[in-house]
């Protein structure tokens, strides 16, 4: 799974990678988590644009977001059949720039936090789908969730998925909703190269929502459990 993420590199880094027209400033972000807004990537109009969501997937056929269970991670295993994801794999694909990813691994001591990002660094982008959900007084909200799949050899040891890194060749396939149905789209739904990703454990303080800060994804030192 996917539950906290990093975006660190700056509004032009990832402006380019993605190729929106749009020019956005962001400050970096070193513990996002599920309910809190989140940058996508998706076609309008024929054209690349930055948007916020929310990060909790809300499919719009729901009537009370009270009762529906918060989807911040969309399984890529049979994705274009679950009532949640199945339209939005059809026509509401979208990009999530991130830097890298945390994942816990459970040992007989507790879990053990890990960072993961690109070898030399620098921005990606997680394969993602919107949605927009309507309330009865016509109130509108664009919620999101991230694809993921079986995590890669590196990664298994630490946790069994991982979110689906698109490479760059492969985001206007996945982006362009009108020419590339949903199951083409299944099929760019992998995980990512073995020499792709990198890992190193953390310190613990990344376990609360409420620390924030590069020193998240400094590597641990001995003792460091905090």
């Amino acid at each position: 799974m996917c539950g906290r993420f990093v975006v660190r590199s700056s509004p032009e880094e990832i402006r380019r990678l993605l190729g929106y027209e749009d020019t956005p400033n962001f400050p970096p972000r070193y513990n996002v988590a599920p309910t809190q807004p989140i940058a996508i990537v998706r076609i309008d109009r024929g054209k690349r644009r930055f948007a916020l969501t929310r990060w909790g997937l809300i499919p719009s056929w729901v009537k009370d977001p009270k009762q529906f269970a918060l989807l911040i991670n969309a399984r890529a295993e049979g994705i274009t059949q679950k009532a949640s994801y199945r339209a939005a794999m059809q026509r509401r694909r979208c990009l999530v720039p991130a830097d890298g990813f945390y994942e816990w691994q459970k040992t007989p001591g507790g879990k053990r936090p890990f960072y993961i990002h690109a070898r030399g660094a620098g921005p990606m982008a997680f394969a993602g789908l919107w949605e927009t959900w309507m309330d009865a007084t016509g109130g509108e909200i664009d919620t999101a969730a991230i694809v993921t799949c079986p995590a890669n050899a590196m990664l298994a040891p630490i946790h069994d998925r991982m979110p689906v890194v698109l490479a760059p060749e492969k985001y206007d396939a996945w982006l362009d909703t009108e020419n590339v149905d949903a199951a083409a789209a299944s099929a760019l739904l992998k995980p990512a190269p073995e020499d792709m990703l990198q890992a190193y454990e953390i310190s613990t303080r990344v376990n609360s929502v409420k620390n924030e800060g590069a020193e998240l994804v400094e590597p641990a030192v001995a003792g460091d459990r905090r």
